[in-house]
C-alpha cells in the first residue's frame, strides 16, 4: 500500500443516490485527494450501487463493494471493514452518506489517529454540537450515551457517533465476524469491545448536521437493540486484555 494512500473511509449506502456523488467529491477534496473511499452498497434500489460503479470510473480513489440485500448498518460496516483490510488500508474511517458527517473534519480523525487507536467524532465534547435538531431528539440522544454509560461504565461522552477513525490493529483484534448489532447499537459495541481490549480511544468534537436528502434510516427495532444492548454487553462474555486509556479533550 503506497504510504499516500494509507488511509480509506468505509460508506454504507442504501437509497443514497442524490447524496453519494456530493459525500465523495467533499471527501476527495478535503483530503486532497490522499484519502480512499470505499462504499458499500446494500443493493440500492434506487440504482446507488450503479452510481457508486460510475463514480469509481470517474475517481480512482473510490472503490465499491455490492452486496446482495440489505442486512442493517452493522453488517454493512463489518464487510466493509473486512475488505478494507483485506485491500491493506493502515487507517480505517467511518461515516455516513448523507451528509451529516463534514467531510471537512475528516484530516482531523486521521491525523489524531496516528496516536490513537480509535478516534470518535464526538457531539458531546466541548466544541461538539449538532445542527438541525429538535430540543426533544438532542437530549434523547444525549440520554441515550449517559444510559450507556450507567450500564456499561464505557468512558465515552458519543457511545453512539458513528463518524470515526480505526488503527487496522484494533478491527483486527476485535473479532468482526461475531458482532451482530445494527444501527446504533453496532457503534456502542465496537466501542466497548475496543475499551475492552485495551485500546486507547480519544473524543475529537465535531457538529452533527441531520441529513439534507433521503430518508432516515432510524426504526423502533434499532431503537429497541440500544437499549437492550447495553445489558448483553454487562453481562456478556466479551474479549478483554489490560487497561483501555480514554481522552474527551481534542489534542493539543
Amino acid at each position: 500500500m503506497d504510504d499516500q494512500h494509507h488511509a480509506v473511509v468505509v460508506i454504507p449506502t442504501y437509497n443514497e443516490r442524490d447524496n453519494l456523488p456530493i459525500v465523495c467529491q467533499k471527501v476527495i477534496e478535503a483530503t486532497g485527494g490522499r484519502v480512499h473511499l470505499l462504499v458499500v452498497d446494500d443493493n440500492s434500489p434506487d440504482g446507488t450501487g450503479q452510481l457508486a460503479d460510475q463514480l469509481a470510473e470517474e475517481y480512482p480513489q473510490v472503490h465499491v463493494l455490492h452486496r446482495q440485500r440489505k442486512e442493517g448498518l452493522g453488517r454493512a460496516y463489518v464487510a466493509g471493514f473486512q475488505k478494507a483490510l483485506q485491500m491493506g488500508y493502515r487507517l480505517i474511517a467511518q461515516m455516513d452518506a448523507d451528509l451529516s458527517h463534514d467531510p471537512s473534519d475528516l484530516p482531523r480523525l486521521i491525523e489524531t489517529a496516528e496516536h490513537s487507536d480509535l478516534v470518535i467524532g464526538s457531539r458531546y465534547v466541548e466544541g461538539g454540537d449538532v445542527s438541525n435538531w429538535s430540543r426533544q431528539r438532542y437530549w434523547l440522544s444525549f440520554f441515550a450515551n449517559q444510559y450507556v454509560h450507567l450500564i456499561t461504565r464505557l468512558p465515552l461522552r458519543d457511545a453512539t457517533g458513528g463518524y470515526r477513525c480505526w488503527r487496522r490493529e484494533v478491527l483486527e483484534a476485535i473479532d468482526l465476524d461475531t458482532i451482530r448489532s445494527n444501527g446504533y447499537a453496532f457503534q456502542i459495541e465496537m466501542a466497548y469491545r475496543a475499551y475492552r481490549l485495551g485500546f486507547h480511544i480519544q473524543e475529537i468534537p465535531i457538529v452533527f448536521t441531520e441529513r439534507r436528502a433521503g430518508r432516515s434510516k432510524l426504526s423502533k427495532k434499532v431503537i429497541w437493540e440500544a437499549i437492550w444492548l447495553p445489558w448483553k454487553l454487562r453481562f456478556g462474555k466479551i474479549p478483554q486484555a489490560g487497561s483501555s486509556a480514554i481522552s474527551t479533550s481534542p489534542p493539543v
